[in-house]
């Protein structure tokens, strides 16, 4: 509905334009702040009734309930007839429910952001932190600070709201701000002096501020504050930190015990700063691995590798030396699977880099650097991302696209120079690109399963973690696609959690817990799998991955209408935004809602679906919209692509939504044709 609702201070509600709702009178409010708590179930009238009159309530209870209600209604729907039922605070058996998502309400907004930033890295987690806790306009609830109702949700969100502060502190503490995390701190500990965590993290911003002396003032305060108010002894934490104060009173503030993995970092990148001259190619070369190393780390790791590498090209490229330029550019071989590049423009700009570089070495260049610079080619012109000309409309027959016979001959080229010269990883690296490449038609999910074999025994025979990973995704893509058991897709799923958290390649279950969701909608249905849906949306969103995640809520919302034999309703998708599927999606919103002609317009208009895992569903939504609208040029066009992959799940290949068997679709076609 677009309405928003506040339990994080006074109970408030805004509009879909932000502008607050006026709710009228106390006990309007009220109701609002006890149907809220109820997070989406019903409120019984007798409850309600209770809740309200805490003593004995008035004859007329059950009519002034009904009158608070009807007066939320008109607030909340104004556009809404006289006679037409309510959508959002609706009757329901005994009482009312409020029908509100999980992003309308501030305080569930609040605890699903603190999820996501308990589980990301610590500058994110920081950033996470704030926009939860901006989320706060003062006390819950806080125009009813007496309500027997209210009480228990009020010290439940209260609690989480404290673990925030002193959680985002932690993070804080983690990125090296001790300074500021120590602010913030001491306000805490004031408020709040039984807070023995906070206490312990004061202790330590202020010990990494190099104010030792505090530091061990203040948990002397700690052991006063809790003996005082709790009448109790301090616990373990805190005599651990004063323990580990005392012994470090002689060296650094924040030195790390020498035999750890962080304090063997800290020499080590002290030991570079001092050894290597600035501006070095020493330093390029080993930034070049940082980045590949970090790209795989989870979705911070991945989006500021992808931001350094261009200004890494850029500074190999400024050196003027053809040869280091080569190797800067090659050197990135971070194993791909999703064909929609995350940043197309960046993509298509390494790919003319690579592609300039291999040409200005020429063909006696070193073999391996060429194959290098081909397989950058091929991974980075994935999809569409280095298209030089606009992509053919999907009315019109096939046309052949230079650009993309340029990258699948840099692929087989790669390929067959990696087989050549018999080096693992390098063959590893093209083969990525051969799957880049792999895309020229609908229907070839069989060719990508053994595809994805064959990397994946390469991988496992010569220890390439990062590979075997990759190589065993392709094949549960593969799998997910030529439908039929799945039983091997199950173990392919299982084997790349056990890989990706041996490894620590946490991007790795982003795929796997998409494609479980995709799983059960095969098996049990769409009914089943819609609320797994929900939950992998949500914590997709932020992966680091837009190529992925942007416009995937649209994708998921086709499931039940594509699997079927409809048109959808256009205001199911209204407050979705459809990102790069734009184009394909909105000729059938326009035949659902009955604009057959700007429907065929659209059609007449729309390009041909990009070459990559999702092009068989793409072509399924232009043909059930050419179906319905009589448009048989881009109707004939799709049936024709769609004939080479009769045998396969329409999308599923993707891993991540299934439209259902590509014959259903291919049926429907010829019956739409006569």
């Amino acid at each position: 509905m677009g309405v928003e609702f506040g339990l994080l201070g006074p109970v408030a509600a805004w509009d879909p334009s932000g502008t607050p709702v006026a709710l009228g009178a106390p006990r309007h409010r009220e109701v609002l702040g006890r149907l809220l708590i109820a997070r989406g179930r019903v409120v019984p009238v007798g409850r309600l009734i209770a809740d309200l009159w805490e003593d004995e309530p008035p004859a007329g209870a059950v009519g002034a309930v009904r009158t608070f209600v009807a007066a939320l209604r008109r607030a909340l729907e104004p556009g809404r007839a006289p006679r037409q039922a309510s959508r959002l605070l609706v009757t329901e058996g005994p009482g009312y429910r409020l029908r509100a998502g999980r992003d309308a309400v501030d305080a569930w907004r609040f605890e699903d952001t603190a999820a996501r930033a308990a589980a990301a890295p610590p500058h994110a987690a920081v950033a996470l932190w704030d926009e939860a806790l901006a989320r706060w306009r003062g006390p819950v609830l806080a125009d009813f600070p007496d309500a027997a109702w209210a009480a228990a949700e009020q010290a439940r969100l209260e609690a989480l709201r404290l673990d925030a502060v002193e959680r985002r502190a932690d993070a804080l503490l983690a990125t090296g701000a001790a300074r500021d995390a120590a602010v913030d701190l001491e306000a805490h500990v004031t408020a709040h002096p039984w807070r023995e965590d906070g206490w312990v993290l004061l202790a330590t911003a202020l010990e990494r501020s190099g104010r030792r002396g505090e530091a061990l003032e203040t948990l002397r305060q700690a052991r006063r504050a809790l003996a005082d108010g709790l009448g109790a002894d301090p616990g373990p934490a805190l005599a651990r930190t004063e323990a580990r104060i005392l012994k470090n009173a002689a060296g650094p503030a924040a030195a790390e015990p020498a035999g750890t993995a962080d304090g063997i970092w800290a020499s080590a990148a002290a030991a570079w700063e001092r050894s290597v001259p600035a501006r070095s190619r020493a330093r390029l070369h080993a930034t070049a691995g940082l980045l590949r190393d970090l790209a795989v780390t989870g979705a911070d790791g991945l989006e500021e590798a992808r931001e350094h590498r261009r200004d890494m090209v850029a500074a190999a490229q400024a050196t003027g030396d053809t040869e280091l330029t080569a190797r800067i550019i090659g050197s990135y071989d971070v194993p791909a699977v999703w064909t929609r590049a995350d940043d197309p423009r960046g993509s298509a700009e390494l790919a003319r880099a690579a592609a300039r570089a291999a040409a200005e070495l020429g063909p006696g260049g070193p073999p391996a650097l060429r194959a290098r610079l081909l397989s950058v080619v091929a991974v980075e012109s994935r999809g569409d991302a280095a298209a030089d000309t606009p992509p053919p409309r999907a009315a019109e027959p096939r046309a052949v696209e230079p650009w993309r016979l340029r990258a699948e001959r840099a692929a087989r080229e790669a390929v067959l120079l990696a087989r050549r010269l018999g080096d693992p990883s390098l063959l590893a690296f093209a083969l990525n690109g051969a799957f880049m490449q792999s895309f020229g038609h609908c229907g070839g999910a069989a060719g990508r399963e053994a595809l994805g074999g064959e990397l994946t025994r390469l991988a496992v025979d010569h220890g390439l973690p990062g590979h075997e990973v990759l190589g065993r995704l392709v094949r549960l893509q593969a799998l997910a696609g030529l439908g039929g058991d799945l039983t091997a897709a199950d173990a392919e799923a299982d084997e790349i959690d056990r890989l990706s958290h041996r490894h620590e390649r946490p991007l790795a279950g982003v795929f796997t817990s998409w494609f479980r969701a995709l799983r059960l909608c095969e098996t049990d249905g769409w009914a089943a799998a819609r609320p797994r849906y929900a939950r992998v949306l949500e914590a997709t969103a932020e992966c680091g991955m837009p190529g992925l995640t942007r416009g995937a809520a649209v994708l998921v919302a086709l499931v039940p209408v594509l699997r079927g034999d409809g048109l959808p309703d256009p205001d199911d998708f209204a407050h979705l935004d459809p990102g790069p599927y734009r184009p394909w999606l909105t000729p059938l919103l326009l035949a659902g809602s009955g604009a057959g002609e700007q429907a065929r317009q659209a059609l007449t208009d729309v390009p041909r679906p990009p070459h990559d895992l999702l092009q068989e569903a793409l072509w399924c939504v232009l043909a059930r919209t050419a179906a319905a609208v009589g448009h048989e040029p881009v109707l004939r066009r799709a049936r024709d692509e769609l004939a080479a992959a009769a045998d396969e799940s329409a999308g599923a290949g993707s891993g991540l939504v299934s439209f259902g068997p590509v014959t259903h679709h291919l049926r429907a076609a010829d019956a739409a044709l006569g």
